[in-house]
């Protein structure tokens, strides 16, 4: 592919999916003006013309995405995502220890709309949003957790995991200045997602490797 090869570095491939391993700070599909239309869509169209966007990872968010390549295909994954049927699974470094070894995250979000992107708890005007968590590390005055969003809003887990107090490292939008500083790029990265293929059926699941 064009510069940026690992953006877009491709997992699986058949006549009706591609699913691609997406590099952190790179957008899912292009923004406004001349200088955002660099994306993974656009990338991914270079080998797979037809190739159609079901779902999104954030600009700062590395890992597992899926792409449609035809119409049908399209529609059965995007209702796949709509009505929850698929399942993913998070990997991140968050600032300091988490006390418990497991827990659950049950706050509304909503768009700040005076700070957009940024998004906020809102139990008045928000939409539910759930996220499961593990710890799988300890590590110093941080932890390596498993993140299981049950819900897919905009910027769940990283609202989640400022509300516990312990944002993940990196995080240009949510962290404190020092926990910026700690890592050069946003510490999350989709490690799995599973769904029902669009003709067999068949349930397939995806993994790509932690970067950090």
């Amino acid at each position: 592919m064009n510069a940026g090869t690992e953006a877009s570095n491709i997992l699986f491939a058949d006549d009706e999916i591609v699913v691609v391993n997406k590099a952190a700070d790179l957008l899912s599909v292009p923004g406004r003006g001349e200088a955002k239309q660099d994306c993974l869509w656009r990338r991914v169209q270079q080998h797979f013309p037809t190739a159609r966007i079901v779902h999104r990872l954030d600009y700062a968010t590395s890992g597992v995405m899926v792409l449609a390549l035809n119409a049908q295909s399209h529609r059965n994954l995007s209702i796949q995502f709509q009505d929850r049927k698929t399942a993913k699974s998070y990997q991140a470094v968050i600032a300091g220890n988490l006390q418990q070894q497991s827990g659950s995250v049950n706050q509304p979000l909503r768009c700040d709309w005076d700070n957009r992107p940024l998004q906020i708890i809102d139990h008045q005007q928000g939409k539910a949003a759930l996220t499961h968590w593990r710890v799988i590390e300890r590590l110093d005055d941080a932890s390596r957790v498993e993140l299981t969003p049950v819900t897919g809003r905009s910027h769940q887990l990283r609202v989640h995991m400022q509300f516990l107090g312990h944002p993940i490292l990196g995080d240009r939008f949510y962290a404190s200045a020092p926990q910026i500083a700690r890592s050069e790029r946003l510490l999350l990265h989709a490690q799995t997602l599973s769904f029902s293929h669009p003709v067999s059926g068949e349930t397939v699941k995806f993994t790509s490797p932690v970067p950090f």
